[in-house]
């Protein structure tokens, strides 16, 4: 049976053979491709920060960051002020709620027939929008990260905007997603006191519960997270056995001839990138009870998401008092691009999990540029031997709405994947 998977960035195509009236395997195909990796090579090496946030409109900002890390890695000698790694983490963490919003209310709420809350999505979606353009100077497609911190000139007001912005979406999730003070949401540490409340979110995994579904989901039990900044750690966890030595050139791809995404590994295994994953890693002492009762599923999976947006907006409010406006938003390198022949790479935590870029350089052209997406850890198309971390997690389930509801559990991104 062939089910294509829409309501996502972009197209998915899922083949379901059944055995048994179970589902025993799934082919991911994703269809169609824009070839920006291509696109890039042969180009200056700057052109790269104006290209690559037109990989996704949703991740636009993550990609922006993860490209100029990559190129900044390529300079031996490099300053960058706190204001300006202040000021581009704010922005990622707006982002990265801006999606959390998206996918509860415009994908997994309605999978589980709560259509009439569509437009919920629209106030805190817009606030994070607001919050980013205030900063970057538009929303989406911005290039103001550049090489050598940032090209924006925010002032005091701004601050005040933005301030105004999270309270307000702080303010949306304590009335509309869990009945409570964000703070005693984020100091909670038993799910089953979580699930006693109101909310759009213990309603919603409340109604999983109900169906019988809290174990659905499952895959490997194995996470990891490359990314880090002053909130999110990079390490893997296996079972909750956490290691932080994890190294960029491990981090293994494999073509997939019947698709237009790469398959990617790290030492040969498949592991689970995304909110899931950094709240193992960060030990969320939430997210690691859900994990005690429900393991890796999509119970677990919807829980560590939403618990990330109270976390970032309060980290973000902590964040702007860090900012120094006496401080410069750019220093110029000292030395220019097309005097640079180097290999660079960066790791960033998007919305969907670790992103990872690669430059080669050849006195500033880009000789090659490598760009691994979250979904492609995720979404890896195995086979019956080595099953990606999405496929594993679909087998054994009786219907492929069951099954859709497993695979966009973990946020799926057809569009970024396909680059």
């Amino acid at each position: 049976m062939i089910k294509l998977i829409e309501k996502i960035e972009g197209e998915a195509k899922l083949n379901f053979s059944f055995e048994k009236g179970l589902i025993d395997f799934v082919e991911i195909e994703f269809l169609s491709t824009r070839n920006i990796e291509k696109i890039l090579q042969n180009k200056n090496a700057l052109d790269a920060l104006v290209i690559t946030p037109r990989v996704c409109g949703i991740c636009n900002h993550a990609h922006l960051m993860a490209s100029v890390q990559a190129l900044e890695s390529c300079y031996e000698e490099l300053e960058l002020s706190n204001r300006a790694k202040i000021t581009r983490e704010l922005t990622l963490n707006f982002e990265i709620i801006h999606n959390h919003f998206k996918w509860f209310y415009l994908t997994i709420m309605p999978l589980m027939g709560y259509k009439q809350y569509l437009l919920k999505a629209t106030q805190p979606s817009q606030l994070m929008a607001k919050a980013i353009a205030t900063i970057a100077g538009q929303y989406p497609h911005t290039s103001y990260s550049i090489v050598g911190g940032v090209v924006s000139d925010i002032g005091m007001m701004d601050l005040i905007k933005v301030e105004n912005y999270i309270d307000k979406t702080l303010k949306f999730f304590e009335q509309n997603l869990v009945y409570a003070k964000s703070d005693e949401f984020l100091e909670c540490n038993n799910s089953n006191k979580l699930l006693s409340k109101e909310g759009d979110l213990p309603n919603l995994v409340n109604k999983i519960k109900d169906n019988g579904w809290s174990n659905v989901g499952k895959s490997y039990d194995r996470f990891i997270a490359f990314g880090e900044n002053s909130y999110f750690k990079k390490g893997k966890s296996i079972k909750t056995r956490l290691t932080t030595n994890i190294y960029i050139d491990k981090v293994q791809e494999a073509s997939n001839i019947n698709s237009y995404a790469k398959n990617v590994l790290y030492k040969e295994r498949y592991y689970e990138v995304g909110p899931l994953s950094r709240a193992m890693i960060n030990k969320t002492p939430l997210i690691k009870d859900s994990h005690r009762k429900y393991g890796d599923s999509i119970l677990s999976r919807i829980l560590a998401r939403v618990c990330e947006i109270p976390q970032l907006l309060n980290h973000s409010k902590k964040l702007i008092k860090q900012l120094d406006l006496s401080e410069p938003s750019y220093i110029k390198p000292k030395i220019d691009i097309s005097d640079i022949t180097a290999l660079g790479s960066s790791a960033i935590e998007a919305s969907r999990g670790t992103l990872i870029h690669k430059v080669n350089i050849k006195n500033g052209i880009i000789q090659k540029y490598d760009i691994i997406t979250p979904t492609q850890w995720n979404l890896a198309n195995g086979t019956k031997e080595s099953l990606g971390v999405s496929q594993k997690a679909m087998i054994g389930l009786e219907n492929t709405q069951l099954a859709e509801l497993s695979f966009k559990s973990f946020d799926v991104c057809s569009v970024c994947t396909t680059h």
